[in-house]
């Protein structure tokens, strides 16, 4: 007669195993020690393979993993909090590795896939524009800072030209660390007639602010730090020509990553 198929099975198993799992009676059947340690190990088995399908379905929805991301030191004001607020909210698990970085390191960085994603100032340089892809996260301007105690700073709030600013001494970051938007300073001061001079380098928008509060001359920096509290420094809103001076902010990443994590941050932008 032939066997059912659950004893057939087991049968078949004990035979693979080389070990009895079942002590077999007339009425009742019991797991053998063996039995005992095979049950437990094939629950954890079970357990662990159930696991590890979720985790998988998980990962390829970007829900866990880790992401790289760069950002400017200025967008720590504005863009930066919100963007990383949003993404924790719908991806708490997911491990955040932040770096502070030019515009320039970041480019880089994600060309040599030392970054996943970045949040730099436009524009790209044309180096990096076929390879990067974008999404604006703030369209704002730029605005003069002086000193308090400049001629300019007098009567408070007034606008002045960009021309105005034509025989200043200039603050501004290094050319190479955030080309595009150096350029379109400089064609800004083209337009109103002239060339900056340039007396100092700073890499950070905030030190700008520090240096134009030491007298040390005038610097041009994002229009969402002036609501910031800084002391013997005055923010002008910039008129006439060569204005506005564009400062716009994006979140880029490799064109060619298809990092699930980092569509994951994309759509966080949509928030």
């Amino acid at each position: 007669m032939a066997q059912p198929p659950l004893t057939a099975a087991i049968r078949q198993m004990e035979s693979l195993l080389g070990a009895r799992l079942l002590e077999r009676g007339n009425r009742v059947t019991s797991l053998t020690a063996a039995g005992e340690v095979f049950r437990d190990e094939a629950r954890r088995t079970l357990e662990q393979a159930q696991r590890t399908v979720e985790l998988t379905r998980r990962a390829a929805h970007g829900l866990i993993g880790s992401i790289r991301i760069g950002f400017v030191a200025s967008a720590t004001r504005h863009v930066l909090p919100p963007l990383i607020s949003r993404f924790r909210q719908t991806h708490p698990s997911v491990a955040l590795d932040l770096t502070e970085a030019t515009t320039r390191q970041q480019l880089t960085a994600l060309d040599e896939d030392r970054l996943d994603a970045g949040i730099v100032v436009l524009p790209l340089g044309s180096e990096f524009g076929l390879r990067i892809a974008q999404r604006k996260l703030l369209k704002s301007r730029m605005v003069a800072v002086i000193s308090t105690e400049h001629s300019l700073a007098k009567p408070s709030g007034r606008p002045i030209s960009l021309a105005s600013l034509a025989r200043e001494p200039w603050i501004l970051f290094p050319p190479t660390e955030g080309p595009g938007l150096y350029a379109t300073i400089l064609n800004a001061c083209a337009i109103a007639g002239f060339t900056p001079r340039v007396v100092q380098r700073a890499m950070q928008m905030d030190t700008i602010i520090g240096l134009a509060a030491a007298k040390l001359g005038v610097g041009l920096v994002p229009e969402p730090l002036a609501t910031a509290e800084a002391g013997g420094v005055s923010f002008r809103r910039l008129v006439g020509s060569g204005t506005p001076v564009p400062y716009d902010v994006s979140l880029v990443w490799r064109k060619a990553d298809h990092n699930p994590t980092v569509a994951a941050l994309v759509n966080s932008c949509l928030g």
